[in-house]
C-alpha cells in the first residue's frame, strides 16, 4: 500500500485531477486569433495584387469579397483574442471558412484528385478553423475574458451573486 503515496502516484493525480479549462480556452482564443489575424494582415498588405484574383462570393466583386474577408479576419480575430463578444465573433469566421472550403472544393475541382483531401491539399485549413470556431462557440470564452468581466459587472449592478446568475463559465 505504500505505492499509493509514491511521488509517481502523486504526479499522476496532479496531471489528471487538476484542470485548467479557463487557461485552455484563453490559449485556444489567442492561438486561433493570431492564426486568422496573420491571414488578414497578409491580405491587407497584398490588397492591390489580390483584388483582381480574389474569388467572388455571393455575387460580390473580387475587391468587395476581399474587403469583407479582411474585416472578418482582422476584427473578429481581435475580438476573439480579447474575449469580447466571443460567441458572436465566431460566426462570421465560420461562414467565411465555409465559403473558403466551398471555393477550394468546388472551383478547384479539376486541380484536386478525386475526393481530393490528401495530406498536401489545401482543404484541411478551412475545416480546421471551422472545428476550432465551433468549439469556441460551444465552450464560450472562459473566465479570462472581457465577456466574463463584463458579465460580473452587470451581475454586481443587479445586486446578485455570480454563482446565482452564471453557470460554470
Amino acid at each position: 500500500m505504500s505505492w499509493l503515496y509514491s511521488p509517481i502516484t502523486n504526479a499522476f493525480l496532479r496531471m489528471t485531477g487538476y484542470t485548467y479549462t479557463n487557461l485552455a480556452r484563453l490559449f485556444v482564443r489567442l492561438f486561433v486569433g493570431i492564426m486568422l489575424l496573420q491571414f488578414g494582415i497578409r491580405h491587407l498588405v497584398n490588397y492591390n495584387e489580390l483584388c483582381a484574383t480574389f474569388p467572388t462570393v455571393m455575387d460580390m466583386s473580387s475587391s468587395t469579397s476581399l474587403v469583407l474577408m479582411i474585416i472578418i479576419e482582422v476584427v473578429c480575430s481581435l475580438l476573439i483574442m480579447m474575449g469580447f463578444l466571443t460567441r458572436l465573433s465566431t460566426i462570421p469566421p465560420i461562414i467565411a471558412m465555409c465559403a473558403a472550403e466551398y471555393y477550394i472544393l468546388h472551383d478547384m475541382v479539376p486541380y484536386l484528385p478525386a475526393y481530393g483531401l490528401d495530406s498536401t491539399d489545401p482543404g484541411y485549413l478551412p475545416i480546421m478553423f471551422i472545428g476550432i470556431y465551433i468549439y469556441m462557440l460551444i465552450a464560450g470564452p472562459g473566465k479570462i475574458s472581457l465577456d466574463y468581466f463584463i458579465s460580473l459587472y452587470i451581475i454586481n449592478l443587479r445586486g446578485k451573486d455570480e454563482e446565482e446568475e452564471l453557470e460554470e463559465v
